[in-house]
């Protein structure tokens, strides 16, 4: 069965079957990419992406890298496409797919899925239980996204229309399940209009009124910007409430570079017991705590929850209501609130931060590497309009202390935390924003998992820096347990640095380092190369960052009491 062709109308394309409707409803979210693994029962999705000049198919070596890739696309991007084909491709994606969800970040997961004809007369088909029943997943999936829809002709229109607000209105992924027959199908044409979100005016009038009084009682105030302004690009919405109340703000590891930190407002990285004394103050004594977008005080954030925070001192502004103590003010949109809040003053005294100077760069180019030596390099390496993707480990928390450049954007998964992400992420945000270069910094742990994505950097032109440790294991499941020495934490000894020749990345620099003088000299080699940059960095294997060293003395209060 063939597409019905689509016909030129001024703002692009007029679909008129059911699979390039949804292609070019996607499109005009803004997305430009399709990350996805070919099947049969998607072929019409795959179709419809390569005929349409709007969005590029970009290929992945497995289903859970597709997803990450997506997921580290959307985090850039506002918004990513994912394909898959029913059960075995979206069931290998929903690990990924669920960490967008965790962290805000909207993927529009698209499932092609057995025909409905086929369906109706219970056949007997491939990836399915062989007993007749085809939504036997959807289920599963649909715990993924926060909408999901299953399209056929008639309800297309208006279905997209509703998981497309929904998905919105919650920055989560939204899961749309079609039959391939259906697909190719016409779509049934019915009056629609995109959903425009708005605050409920005598909710937002209300919220803003009992935040104001609460600010000006406030003789001490801190803002709390989290990760979730960034998915809805409002850092500088939140920026200006800041100046407008001259107070200062505080990040947790999940929001570094969300502004600034040259910004003469910025109190410093808040990270319970491992924060500096001044920023601990900042926080923990301010009589008023205001979260801007829902900040995520969990056990990675707060160093295993050595903090002393009084809740009760907190006014969270959540991404669809506001919560003081026990008022909630529903449908309340957070772009709304921050430009109200904007408009107040604090009678708190202002604050200026105190400069101080970036930690130097330590050691002799004949030095071994070591952790005190590497992230002050890398801090020192990260430039203004560069994307930072940190997995998740020694690297998300040996970096973020550090202070960096203005202008860098800074992309971790510290509370899903599935390691691997950072690999097929990095591909992601590399592709939706190719002005910017794009390093990732990883361990040889968690690459193992995805390494293979690789291969697709090169060959879409990603071209990222990647700056991979290796110190022989799962350092990060060495520090979190009392015996480091188990067989379990050992990995396959891989030849890192030969990995882009060996995925076609024949272009790329690559260099395995084992001093500081090699790694300074491999590090200005990759900045200056024209494609891609691989560095092998060579670590002790129990030398790690103050951050995770000090977890290993939070075992009790990370996972509770040994029987």
């Amino acid at each position: 069965m063939k597409h019905i062709k689509s016909e030129k109308n001024g703002g692009g394309l007029k679909a008129t079957t059911v699979i390039d409707y949804i292609v070019q409803r996607l499109v005009d979210e803004g997305i430009e990419h399709c990350f996805g693994v070919p099947g049969d029962y998607a072929f019409p999705v795959g179709d419809a992406v390569d005929s349409n000049p709007n969005i590029k198919w970009i290929g992945c070596s497995n289903e859970l890298n597709a997803a990450y890739a997506a997921d580290g696309y959307a985090r850039a991007r506002g918004a990513a496409m994912l394909s898959t084909t029913y059960a075995v491709g979206e069931l290998s994606a929903i690990n990924g797919v669920m960490g967008a969800k965790a962290e805000r970040s909207l993927v529009y997961h698209i499932v092609g899925m057995p025909s409905y004809q086929n369906q109706r007369l219970r056949k007997t088909m491939h990836h399915t239980f062989g007993d007749g029943e085809f939504g036997n997943f959807i289920g599963i999936s649909a715990q993924a996204a926060c909408s999901h829809a299953v399209i056929n002709p008639d309800n297309c229109m208006i279905e997209m229309e509703r998981v497309i607000a929904e998905a919105r209105r919650n920055n989560q992924p939204a899961y749309i399940v079609v039959p391939s027959d259906y697909a190719l199908a016409p779509v049934t044409p019915t009056e629609v209009r995109p959903a425009t979100l708005k605050s409920n005016e005598s909710s937002l009038k209300k919220a803003v009124a009992v935040i104001a009084e609460r600010i000006n009682r406030a003789k001490s105030l801190v803002v709390l910007p989290a990760f979730t302004l960034s998915r809805l690009r409002l850092q500088n919405e939140a920026r200006q409430l800041i100046e407008a109340l001259g107070c200062p703000f505080a990040v947790t590891t999940m929001e570094k570079c969300i502004i600034d930190e040259s910004h003469r407002q910025f109190a410093g990285l808040y990270a319970g017991a491992l924060s500096a004394e001044k920023t601990r103050q900042a926080v923990e004594n301010a009589e008023l705590v205001l979260d801007l977008g829902g900040v995520s005080l969990n056990d990675e954030t707060t160093a295993g929850f050595s903090g002393r925070l009084d809740f009760g001192r907190f006014v969270s502004i959540g991404l669809n209501d506001v919560r003081i103590g026990e008022q909630v003010f529903g449908n309340v949109r957070l772009a709304d609130m921050l430009v109200a809040l904007a408009k107040l003053k604090s009678a708190a005294l202002p604050y200026r931060r105190t400069s101080e100077p970036a930690p130097p760069v330590i050691g002799k180019s004949s030095d071994k590497i070591t952790m005190d030596a590497l992230y002050s390099r890398y801090a020192a390496f990260i430039r203004p309009g560069d994307n930072v993707v940190l997995e998740t480990g020694s690297s998300s928390l040996g970096l973020p202390p550090m202070p960096l450049s203005d202008d860098v954007r800074m992309h971790i998964q510290m509370l899903w935390g599935s390691i691997g992400w950072a690999t097929g992420a990095a591909f992601g945000v590399a592709l939706a924003d190719l002005k910017r270069k794009t390093i990732l910094i990883t361990g040889e742990g968690s690459h193992q998992l995805t390494a293979n994505e690789i291969g697709n950097m090169g060959r879409f032109g990603a071209n990222p820096i990647i700056l991979c440790l290796n110190n022989d294991g799962y350092m990060v499941e060495r520090a979190l347990e009392p015996n480091p020495d188990w067989s379990y934490n050992d990995l396959a000894k891989w030849r890192y640095a030969d990995l882009p020749h060996a995925l076609g990345c024949t272009d790329w620099f690559t260099a395995r380092v084992e001093t500081l003088g090699e790694l300074d000299a491999a590090l200005k080699a990759a900045r200056e190369s024209k494609s891609g940059a691989y560095i092998e960095v060579i670590g002790g294997r129990m030398d790690m960052p103050k951050g995770l060293a000090f977890a290993h003395t939070r075992l009790k209060e990370l996972y509770g009491e040994t029987p």
